[in-house]
């Protein structure tokens, strides 16, 4: 299927690695020209390379910095003359229990997984109206549909993120011009970051790490974490021309791991 976006400019963030990364695949082997955001300079660059051997008919450019500051943001704007696809992504905080969780923890949270969504959504969608063509993609996590006890940072932040986005999707001068806001809640994907996770849960709970990952796959009713390309297709899809007709949904990504109805 052609997805009809070859030519637009996304900025997509987090995308050294992991699902961010995955994201800027799938749109660059689309005919997208991406800007890719994020800290670590050498892993960026080296994302950056192999994007353009995808691609080389597309324009790749790597913006190194946090993308949860003003001088971060403010870099990555600055990339580019405008935004046809914005993809907002950053890390989550840290697992922990709430009464250990000071004021700064809780800012720290809002800052990287609701602020900063919202900051680079102002500066981009007004453009992406005026245009005729916009389509902005906040990637979540299922804790939002289903929430994970020791995630209260993530769960409080990022639920923060999907009300807010549940109101601004449906206004009439952004939908009506075909600009469409979504969030994509994934589950477990098959990440560095998530296996680094589970092996250090494996360490601290004295397991094999290789079994404790065999029992995390096995409470998944798909029986296996998702691959990285898995969603950035899905990401690229809800990009598309063809997805115009879609905004403010929780579209959730996890092998039939949440079990709800809705």
């Amino acid at each position: 299927m052609n997805l009809g976006i070859a030519g637009r400019w996304a900025l997509v963030c987090a995308a050294s690695k992991g699902l961010g990364k995955a994201c800027a695949q799938a749109l660059v082997s689309e005919g997208v020209n991406v800007v890719i955001t994020a800290r670590g300079e050498h892993t960026l660059n080296e994302t950056a390379r192999q994007l353009r051997a995808i691609n080389p008919e597309v324009t790749v450019i790597a913006v190194a910095g946090d993308i949860s500051t003003p001088e971060g943001r403010a870099a990555a704007l600055m990339a580019h003359e405008h935004f046809d696809i914005l993809i907002n992504n950053a890390g989550g905080p840290p697992p922990g229990d709430f009464r250990e969780w000071n004021r700064d923890a809780w800012l720290k949270a809002l800052d990287a997984n609701m602020l900063t969504p919202i900051e680079l959504i102002k500066a981009t969608v007004d453009g992406m109206a005026a245009r005729g063509f916009g389509r902005i993609i906040n990637i979540t996590s299922s804790a939002v549909k289903s929430p994970i006890e020791s995630l209260g940072l993530s769960n409080g932040a990022r639920s923060g993120l999907t009300g807010f986005i549940a109101g601004l999707a449906r206004q009439e001068n952004l939908a009506s011009r075909n600009v469409t806001i979504n969030n994509l809640q994934p589950g477990s994907f098959d990440t560095d970051r998530l296996r680094d996770n589970l092996v250090a849960a494996a360490q601290e709970s004295g397991q094999d790490s290789e079994v404790f990952l065999d029992e995390c796959r096995s409470e998944i009713p798909a029986k296996r974490f998702g691959s990285p390309e898995e969603f950035g297709a899905l990401c690229a899809f809800v990009c598309s021309s063809h997805a115009g007709y879609l905004t403010g949904q929780n579209l959730l990504i996890d092998g039939g791991a949440v079990r709800s109805s809705q």
